[in-house]
């Protein structure tokens, strides 16, 4: 998961691409960066490292223009490089810049093509920039002096014929405008809004979340549908266009278990009310299969399973308690590179307090459980805090697949539900009982915020790729990338 904003204004985005990008953090702590335009140069800043430590004073200054795109990244199968980091640049045509959330499941092929077809230059591994020169080849392609809508919308319609996979994407054209679409199944969140100037007409902006929208003060038009490209040109006039003729639109429903802010609506669905009845259907299982434990109190593990947790003590009838101290200064463990900083982050990140757990029956809830290793932890604070009895609850199915489409959770082989019988699981993570939410409940949770919306993506609970392009090699190239000993030798 990464975070993309694209803005056109008719004053300076720099400072609101800024902010938007500090409000999407949580979806990538590795790099950030900033693109600008103002209609003759190009101007970027990006690094590793959050928001606020990649941007000083002088780098705001710097970014110049009325139009522009930002980007945070967190850490995948490549390696904690610079070059990784976005925007990413190519000067040929017109110069443009991407800023992408998702991967590409047919990278290498493109690869290939990009390289002994179209003649382009390739500088990184990065899916990201095999996506930037696929557009770019296409545009060209068009032989427009200066592009409109008709030809850019074209060169996005080429781009999806070529590229497969999941891909929310804000690019910008040197002098010209922000173009922002999103893959045929819009797997990955994209957002469009607007507000009106003070130096009269509209200001657009792009975001993966609507929060973004929120906190800026823009007022939403729509979420960008699945395989539409949305054209917002320097003088702050907008078009939309479906560019896909294969829509099936199944959007991933692991964004509203963890990835997204609980303050977001995406596709329309609000992810803090799907998140509460989560905690619904939860509590229903425990009280037809699990009504014989004596729990005394429930606790959540901050954040994102805190409205899952209360809303199970509700529906339950039991106290809820905050029983960890979270240090709001570490990172997100879910998205560490590294085994043992997840495990050195777990104890820095939680703390417990002791009363709220002496002598109890206590009910943890998480939003999911990945490799096993922080649960594990988790559980282990809880009885040294004194409890009698740690029961363990999952808003989410067991994660037992790879996903491919923009989440690097972990090898097949790290996750802790693979291969492995619930039972088997509750021993290792050290809980003396543990409840996981059915899969069917989850979709049903989250599709009641949007009933038009058929299916969704959940591979990492069921194995099955929406996209027809997963075969076994691919899924065990995958494995070998993102396995800890590879990123060790990359890094």
């Amino acid at each position: 998961m990464c975070g993309v904003v694209g803005i056109v204004s008719r004053s300076e985005v720099a400072p609101m691409i800024y902010d938007g990008l500090t409000l999407l953090q949580h979806r990538g702590q590795d790099a950030a960066g900033i693109a600008t335009s103002d209609s003759e140069s190009f101007h970027l800043r990006k690094q590793l490292g959050l928001v606020r430590d990649v941007f000083r004073e002088q780098h705001m200054l710097s970014l110049r223009g009325s139009m522009g795109i930002g980007h945070v990244r967190y850490p995948t199968a490549g390696s904690q490089d610079r070059e990784l980091a976005q925007p990413m640049y190519v000067n040929s045509p017109y110069g443009i810049s991407i800023s992408h959330n998702g991967n590409l499941t047919n990278a290498e092929e493109l690869k290939r093509d990009l390289r002994r077809k179209d003649l382009r230059h390739l500088n990184t591994e990065s899916d990201s920039e095999v996506l930037l020169n696929v557009f770019a080849h296409e545009l060209q392609s068009q032989g427009s002096v200066r592009p409109g809508y008709k030809e850019i919308f074209e060169a996005v319609r080429a781009t999806q014929k070529r590229v497969r996979g999941a891909y929310s994407v804000v690019l910008m054209i040197n002098g010209i405008g922000v173009v922002g679409f999103r893959d045929p199944n819009g797997i990955r969140p994209l957002i469009l809004g607007s507000k009106e100037n003070d130096l009269l007409g509209s200001d657009y902006v792009l975001a993966s979340e609507s929060t973004v929208l929120d906190v800026l003060g823009f007022n939403v038009i729509d979420d960008v549908k699945p395989g539409e490209a949305i054209f917002l040109d320097e003088s702050g006039n907008m078009k939309r266009e479906g560019c896909a003729s294969d829509i099936a639109h199944t959007p991933c429903i692991f964004e509203y278990v963890y990835l997204a802010r609980p303050d977001a609506k995406i596709d329309e669905i609000s992810v803090h009310k799907s998140r509460m009845r989560m905690g619904d259907f939860l509590a229903k299982k425990i009280k037809k299969n699990h009504s014989s434990l004596e729990i005394d109190v429930v606790i959540p593990i901050p954040d994102s399973s805190t409205t899952s947790a209360l809303q199970l003590a509700l529906t339950l009838g039991k106290e809820y308690r905050q029983g960890f101290v979270k240090n709001r200064y570490i990172g997100r463990t879910f998205i560490m590179p590294f085994q043992e900083k997840r495990e050195k982050s777990v104890r820095q990140k939680l703390n417990p307090i002791d009363f709220e757990f002496r002598g109890k029956k206590v009910l943890l809830v998480d939003d999911s459980i990945v490799r096993g290793t922080t649960s594990r932890q988790i559980i282990q604070m809880a009885r040294q805090a004194g409890a009698k009895k740690v029961y363990f609850a999952s808003a989410s199915p067991a994660i037992r697949f790879q996903n491919v489409y923009g989440i690097d959770m972990a090898a097949t082989t790290e996750l802790v539900a693979h291969n492995r019988s619930e039972e088997e699981i509750k021993e290792l993570i050290g809980a003396d009982e543990l409840i996981y939410q059915d899969l069917n409940d989850l979709i049903e949770a989250v599709k009641y915020g949007n009933p038009n919306i058929d299916k969704f993506e959940c591979s990492v609970f069921d194995g099955q790729y929406v996209t027809a392009d997963i075969d076994q090699i691919y899924l065990q190239k995958l494995e070998e990338n993102r396995s800890d000993t590879k990123k060790k030798a990359r890094n």
